[in-house]
């Protein structure tokens, strides 16, 4: 076993709270439908969290992910009616679910390097409407979902840790060695909680955000608000906004490697110029990086802006998983920029009322992509306010609140 039992029963009750956290407008009934969605490694922690859902009297669905090779395999010889294809009533099921609980467990980080980037982006579109489907449930507070990830010799090596280290790390994260895990993270939770509040209180119209190797600046946007963690995300120690994407300028650096649809990407920098990137490079895996960006019109435009205080973050290790890495906390905390989709729940009004035509009007970016982009570099961010004055609101890996 890489966790002890006591730590996968706390592991299984962190997921099953943060699933029902993250559930906004209504609350979770007996016998609600509940998919329980996982990668072969994770079955250990899946077994845990399918027990604990039939105690609480949720009917859980269970689905195993297509393991690596099977994924090479699709890309390889799928035709083009194949890579579009979705299974009959797929979005009447999807959007029948009340909620979701995904444990992934990659084997292969890179099984898909040698993959041609637009099919994968041909299929990636072609399941947009999949989950256009769970956003607008979830927007209805009709469904919530939460990730998390069990640790794999693959994701331990990538990282440059050994297994016990790496679960160690992911442990500690997660606070599965705390007495009342799911007590801490709602301690944690309400403290970041005040952090967003503080944030959406303050009218921002711009960010300025400035490293040794980034100046980018944000237009926030207006019906805008910040969201702290909610239990989307296990773990979860951001806080974040999708800005308004037309208005962001500049340049955003991210110095943390980035594993995406089976490829690596190194060094990645972005220049953007009326809300779009017109220049991206990489260190490694600029070709696919660029081939991502082109997936669609929405691909090379801001979706969310977010940012870590170290002081609740316990993770200070290269975790070679987005999950953990964008929640990285360290020395300097961390940033992350996504390119692609957007969160509605960002919106301060009724979410219910936000169609497509008003998340355009509004900035809202649309895409089939969604991809965070993390820098940990010392940072300051800087606030300009509706009034005009300044506000610096983030140095040194911490909010100044």
């Amino acid at each position: 076993m890489i966790f002890t039992k006591k730590q996968l029963e706390n592991y299984a009750d962190v997921m099953i709270w943060a699933m029902e956290n993250a559930r906004r407008g209504g609350q979770f009934k007996k016998y609600d439908s509940v998919l329980l969605r996982y990668d072969a490694a994770a079955q250990e922690l899946a077994a845990a969290v399918y027990a604990k859902l039939l105690q609480k009297r949720y009917n859980p669905l269970v689905r195993v992910m297509l393991p690596e090779n099977m994924q090479r395999d699709f890309y390889a010889y799928a035709d083009n009616k194949q890579l579009q294809f979705l299974p009959p009533a797929e979005e009447q099921f999807q959007g029948a679910l009340n909620g979701l609980i995904a444990l992934r467990a990659p084997q292969d980080l890179t099984a898909l390097k040698n993959t041609d980037p637009a099919r994968i982006a041909r299929a990636a579109v072609a399941r947009k409407p999949v989950r256009e489907v769970l956003d607008r449930t979830e927007q209805a507070g009709q469904f919530a979902w939460t990730l998390a990830n069990y640790p794999t010799q693959e994701l331990a090596g990538q990282a440059g840790l050994t297994l016990k280290q790496y679960a160690a790390q992911m442990a500690k994260a997660c606070f599965l060695n705390e007495k009342d895990p799911v007590k801490k993270w709602k301690e944690v939770m309400a403290q970041i909680a005040d952090i967003g509040a503080w944030l959406s209180g303050l009218k921002i119209t711009r960010l300025q955000v400035r490293s040794a190797q980034m100046d980018l600046e944000i237009l926030l946007g207006e019906k805008r608000r910040f969201i702290s963690g909610g239990g989307n995300n296990i773990p979860s120690f951001e806080i974040f906004t999708s800005p308004d994407w037309r208005g962001t300028r500049g340049v955003y650096y991210a110095d943390l490697p980035s594993y995406r649809s089976g490829n690596y990407v190194r060094g990645a920098r972005l220049e953007f110029a009326r809300g779009r990137v017109v220049r991206a490079t990489a260190q490694e895996g600029q070709a696919f990086l660029r081939k991502m960006l082109g997936m669609d019109r929405g691909a090379a435009q801001v979706g969310e802006f977010s940012l870590t205080d170290r002081r609740f973050s316990k993770i200070d290790k290269f975790m070679a998983d987005t999950l953990f890495d964008e929640n990285f906390g360290g020395k300097h905390g961390n940033c992350h920029l996504a390119v692609g989709a957007s969160y509605a729940d960002t919106f301060s009004g009724d979410v219910r009322k936000l169609d497509k035509k008003a998340k355009q009007t509004l900035g809202f970016n649309e895409s089939a992509l969604h991809w965070d982009l993390v820098n940990t570099e010392d940072k300051t961010v800087h606030a300009v306010l509706s009034g005009g004055q300044t506000v610096l609101i983030y140095e040194k890996g911490r909010f100044t609140r």
